[in-house]
């Protein structure tokens, strides 16, 4: 089957699509995007995390089908375009994880970006400040890591909602 949709402001269209195929799947094969990681295929470890129509969810665990006509968002969504050619930078998540030393194998990365990129829209972008300790733990409960044990991506999480914070004063004046 054919399936359309809209991958990261983009409209496009998958072909050769088995019903039973998962979203993660058309992304990373079919449709050249290997941001989004595949590792345990049961929704349990968030590293496939992406938005689903502006809602985070695990694309393993959506059916090919269901995303026809639907808006997804990727961890490659969320580095803003810079330049002529299109060449993206990293955003201001992506930096933080980098600088806090936040990535270590990098496998769990992609879903927590995802997550806590939602979870800054959530708090800081709706005006109601950085998130603390307790409320990143919370966000952050579906996605697992086996390396890092989660104090850097905690500061990471930090970082990067301070420099949001700061992007949105600095809009306002």
């Amino acid at each position: 089957m054919r399936v359309n949709l809209n991958v990261n402001g983009e409209d496009v269209t998958a072909d050769d699509v088995w019903p039973g195929e998962s979203l993660l799947y058309v992304l990373r094969e079919r449709l050249g995007l290997p941001g989004s990681k595949n590792a345990c295929e049961q929704g349990e470890c968030g590293s496939c995390t992406v938005y689903f129509d502006g809602v985070t969810a695990c694309s393993c665990m959506i059916a090919a089908g269901q995303a026809e006509g639907r808006e997804v968002r990727t961890v490659e969504g969320l580095a803003p375009e810079r330049g002529k050619g299109g060449e993206r930078a990293l955003g201001v998540v992506q930096e933080a994880f980098v600088e806090a030393g936040a990535v270590q194998c990098g496998f769990c990365t992609p879903g927590l970006l995802v997550q806590t990129d939602d979870l800054l829209e959530r708090t800081v972008g709706a005006g109601l400040g950085a998130p603390g300790d307790a409320e990143i733990r919370e966000a952050l409960a579906g996605n697992l890591c086996r390396c890092t044990g989660y104090e850097k991506i905690i500061d990471a999480v930090h970082l990067a909602a301070e420099r949001r914070a700061d992007a949105a004063d600095g809009a306002r004046s």
